[in-house]
């Protein structure tokens, strides 16, 4: 970068920003914030060695990824990243599971509306125990779906996606 504004690296580490600076492109002097927790969290060394490492092209997104990945680590340092994922896998299979119950309703109701002809009967016996099946499972499926190894509060974990 050079010049009178150094990036927010070379503020925070007192250096004198160069030219060639590789942090510069990623971490504008306007927004501090970024880099100091990146550096908290991974060490100013360790992301330059990971930055050289890529091509320059992939350089913004890995960036992107470390100050998600550090800000994650700060508000969750025992899961991090980890625990707003679980989090998110959990509430797809709870979503899952709801639109399985849904749609086995749906079958249901579309079963009792239709007057059975003879080959439609022996086809509605053959769905009524399958769907008597999914349902007598779906409790258990829905507290296994519900079961998990980390924090399930979402009040919690809403800080990562506002």
């Amino acid at each position: 970068m050079g010049g009178n504004s150094p990036c927010a690296s070379c503020k925070l580490l007192r250096r004198r920003c160069t030219k060639d600076c590789i942090f510069a492109p990623y971490f504008p002097s306007d927004d501090p914030h970024k880099f100091a927790i990146v550096h908290k969290i991974f060490g100013a060394s360790n992301v330059s060695k990971m930055l050289q490492e890529l091509p320059v092209h992939q350089r913004a997104d890995a960036v992107g990824s470390l100050v998600y990945e550090a800000t994650a680590r700060l508000r969750d340092p025992v899961y991090g990243c980890v625990g707003a994922i679980s989090y998110l896998q959990n509430q797809v299979s709870q979503l899952q599971m709801q639109l399985a119950v849904a749609q086995t309703e749906i079958l249901c109701i579309q079963m009792q509306q239709e007057p059975p002809s003879a080959e439609q009967k022996m086809e509605a016996d053959d769905k009524s125990f399958v769907i008597n099946n999914n349902l007598t499972a779906m409790p258990q499926l829905l507290n296994y779906a519900s079961s998990s190894n980390v924090a399930q509060d979402p009040l919690k974990r809403e800080f990562l996606w506002t």
